[in-house]
């Protein structure tokens, strides 16, 4: 991903307006922000407002590596200093998706090229738990590949299941990029979008952030249901035509022990 950070850097500063001191008002910048996820928030836009496309792309790659920074949070605030001015929204969609898309897929390749090693790795182990990676390998076994779309969107969760993904070597490098890019193409837009909508009112923009980070853990809740569900009666179905069918061998094997005894008699 380094060339694709480097024309990010070009970008930047080729707009000398990103290297400007920034200044808020009031309404843009509350000053009672005193919380751990409004001092997150102003630092990255802080970063962002000088270092433009260049900081954004570089967070969200580290974000991928596990570095406990919110990954939603970043892309919004992407998204508030375009709706500032600083940025255009569209590009800055790009670069959240070549971020995000960046970052995953160094942690599933790391774990197809290193498998079990990598776990060993003190970051890596901090984050992937023997608990963590037993339960990660569950999942797999009963959803699939469904597992990497869903984990897009379950943040502490993603680095896990990619990692995953790459030591499993279930999971070919075509289908992780076109399972994880399919839902960024979910995530990325809309958390953008909504940092340009409501770059000038935060408090706004924070309390629709949690309202819609709920709403998103209500969706796929009940799409873990429903999955669930279909999994049991795949399972169900499966188990029904095993017994049909033992039951038909049976059969033939009785048959067939009945046909040799009468021909044993006459």
């Amino acid at each position: 991903f380094t060339p694709i950070f480097i024309t990010c850097l070009v970008i930047s500063f080729r707009r000398p307006y990103l290297c400007y001191n920034t200044t808020f008002s009031s309404n843009e910048f509350p000053l009672h922000i005193t919380t751990d996820g409004y001092a997150m928030f102003a630092f990255l836009e802080a970063l962002f407002s000088h270092y433009g496309y260049a900081a954004v792309f570089f967070v969200l790659v580290i974000c991928g590596f596990g570095v406990p920074i919110p990954e939603d949070l970043t892309l919004v605030t992407g998204g508030v200093i375009s709706g500032l001015g600083y940025t255009n929204s569209h590009w800055m969609v790009v670069v959240g998706m070549l971020g995000v898309l960046a970052g995953d897929g160094f942690m599933f390749v790391a774990g197809r090229v290193w498998g079990q090693k990598i776990l060993k790795f003190k970051p890596i182990a901090r984050v992937m738990t023997p608990k963590r990676y037993a339960q990660v390998q569950e999942k797999f076994d009963k959803y699939g590949n469904w597992v990497l779309f869903v984990a897009r969107f379950l943040p502490g969760l993603r680095t896990a299941v990619f990692v995953t993904a790459g030591i499993s070597r279930k999971v070919s490098y075509t289908r992780f990029i076109l399972m994880d890019g399919l839902a960024a193409l979910i995530s990325v837009p809309v958390w953008i979008y909504l940092g340009e909508y409501g770059a000038h009112n935060i408090d706004w923009l924070m309390a629709k952030m949690h309202s819609l980070q709920s709403g998103i853990f209500t969706v796929l809740g009940i799409l873990a249901v429903v999955l669930a569900w279909f999994w049991w009666k795949k399972r169900q179905r499966l188990q029904f035509y095993r017994t049909k069918l033992s039951e038909k061998r049976a059969q033939r094997k009785a048959a067939k022990a009945a046909k040799k005894a009468a021909q044993s008699e006459q």
